[in-house]
């Protein structure tokens, strides 16, 4: 018995050596909507190469990059992936997919944050009367852009009407929901949220809320580990016809979740109907 299960043993071993891999760090976003687990399969199915998630928060994915251990990047935070190519630390950055952020809160909208004329507007509403305000706190892209609007704005914010949770977020509107508060979420993580109790969506539609995708090859002279070759597959396949259509075919609830945009971002950012989940 011993023998036949080291015939099988050393019979299977070339078959898992000679998997085909690459390593894709992203964000919670596309894997806790299911959009990674829905396209993945489809990539691997026609190349062979099977695509190892880590999936954090865009500054945290932006980092584990930076030091060579993930192949490719995929990540919504503009800024930073241009710096992060300009600074050698990757090459290729591709368009890819975009949403939109979204203020959600309690339902009877303590701050008047429902019919403001824009998210800027909105945000000082919410700062000007002291309402809670979670935040994810964690250098995530959503992170990343709250600060831009607190920015705008010209608040900074704190006190003890501002809770950062420094999670991901799925925590930070459970904390939200427990603490009738206020926060700023990607719409698909809010789509598919079941906690949401009596928190409701209550300001959309801004420019300012647009939320790009971008795709971005980890710089193979940097770190000679990178799997450039299967890397370059993964990207090529991913704002291909075939790729944006698996993207495109993505739904949540019926809402077209990410809205594929590899070949004209410009154009469908300001054409708001380009893609239902822009729209209310």
């Amino acid at each position: 018995m011993i023998r036949v299960l080291l015939i099988f043993l050393l019979a299977t071993l070339p078959a898992a050596a000679a998997e085909r891999f690459i390593t894709l760090a992203s964000t919670t976003s596309t894997q806790n909507s299911g959009l990674l687990d829905a396209i993945l399969p489809i990539f691997t199915s026609k190349t062979g190469i099977t695509v190892h998630v880590i999936a954090v928060g865009t500054g945290q994915a932006m980092r584990i990059a930076q030091n060579g251990d993930a192949d490719v990047l995929l990540v919504h935070h503009l800024p930073s992936e241009v710096a992060f190519v300009a600074s050698g630390h990757g090459i290729d950055r591709r368009d890819v997919m975009y949403n939109d952020f979204v203020i959600v809160g309690p339902s009877n909208d303590p701050a008047g944050v429902k019919g403001q004329p824009d998210v800027i507007s909105a945000m000082r509403a919410i700062a000007t009367s002291k309402q809670l305000f979670a935040s994810r706190g964690d250098d995530s892209g959503t992170h990343k852009k709250e600060q831009e609007l607190w920015a705008a704005a010209n608040i900074s914010p704190t006190g003890s009407w501002y809770l950062e949770t420094g999670s991901g977020m799925g925590a930070t509107l459970n904390l939200a929901q427990v603490k009738q508060a206020y926060a700023l979420s990607d719409r698909g993580t809010w789509i598919t949220f079941g906690n949401k109790g009596d928190l409701a969506l209550l300001f959309a539609g801004d420019n300012a809320l647009f939320n790009p995708y971008g795709v971005i090859l980890v710089n193979p002279a940097r770190h000679p580990y990178v799997k450039a070759a299967d890397a370059r597959s993964f990207i090529d396949w991913l704002v291909s016809t075939e790729g944006q259509a698996a993207i495109g075919a993505f739904r949540i609830q019926g809402f077209e979740a990410f809205c594929p945009n590899a070949s004209n971002l410009t154009a469908k950012l300001r054409d708001r109907t380009a893609c239902p989940a822009d729209n209310d």
